[in-house]
């Protein structure tokens, strides 16, 4: 009876050390697969991310980033990314909900689809340069190859080839 009591407390902190490392997990590296995840967008609307599906997932970090990529993604249009195959990811997380109540209803006006994550393991798998918004090529649901978008400096067109 002891010995089975140990036993499953044992598994079970083996089990919640286990997912407490995997939820910090290191940022994707090239080569790795990225793994499904669901979100909402900008309008409330429930989105599954497909890997294998996706082309392009940009994503960014920060709102003053993520403000001129939004600028440039809405002169591209609504249909560009889509045709492109990409997916843009901003991430709230520790955005108070005081700034949630003016940020948000901002994005309603961009005519892109914005992907709002408020997941810190989520964002903390995907590699960051500060003042850049993440590119991650992909081929089958694999990162293909990672690069840095500069918003207010150079065209996205170059890095979704």
């Amino acid at each position: 009876m002891k010995s089975c009591l140990i036993k499953r407390i044992t598994l079970t902190l083996a089990a919640t050390i286990f997912g407490a490392l995997t939820a910090f997990s290191a940022p994707y590296e090239k080569g790795q697969a990225v793994e499904a995840f669901t979100a909402k967008d900008q309008f409330d609307n429930a989105f599954i991310f497909k890997p294998a599906e996706t082309r392009f997932l940009l994503v960014s970090y920060d709102m003053e980033t993520g403000k001129k990529a939004n600028a440039a993604l809405t002169a591209l249009g609504k249909d560009y990314l889509p045709s492109k195959k990409a997916v843009y990811v901003a991430n709230i997380f520790g955005m108070p909900g005081i700034g949630r109540m003016f940020a948000i209803p901002k994005m309603k006006k961009y005519s892109h689809r914005i992907i709002l994550t408020d997941d810190a393991a989520l964002i903390a798998r995907f590699p960051e340069q500060k003042g850049k918004v993440a590119v991650l090529a992909l081929s089958g649901g694999k990162i293909t190859s990672i690069s840095y978008w500069t918003p207010e400096a150079e065209p996205v067109d170059g890095l979704l080839k």
